[in-house]
């Protein structure tokens, strides 16, 4: 068995989630968020699916992500074309899952030293 040091320490890092929070860090949101390893947005603008816009999306990719996670709540929904489109057409992957997914998946790829922000509304 290989054991690594954890490097990453003053990042954030996805710690525990459930129905209605996320825990990042120490910290329990219990609103949707946008998080990469050295920023994190509470609050973010859409707290369901349904209110999900291009704006929003654009808004994550100010943190310049190599891939975007979008964690679509409690079930994975996949939005309008058009809006994954624009963001592919400047460059930037987008994988669409659940939020436990997206939570676990950030984690893996963080750890990876990957460009990932990923874009979560509550379970």
């Amino acid at each position: 068995m290989r054991f690594a040091e954890d490097d990453i320490a003053g990042q954030f890092q996805i710690r525990a989630y459930a129905p209605g929070q996320i825990t990042v860090n120490d910290e329990v949101l219990t609103r949707s968020l946008v998080i990469s390893a050295d920023q994190l947005i509470r609050d973010w603008a859409p707290q369901a699916f349904e209110e999900l816009t291009l704006e929003h999306l654009r808004a994550a990719t100010m943190l310049e992500p190599e891939i975007l996670l979008l964690g679509t709540g409690a079930r994975q929904r996949l939005p309008h074309p058009r809006l994954i489109a624009d963001l592919q057409a400047r460059g930037t992957g987008v994988e669409v899952m659940d939020t436990a997914s997206a939570c676990r998946t950030y984690n893996i790829l963080m750890g990876e030293y990957r460009r990932v922000v990923a874009a979560l509304l509550m379970i």
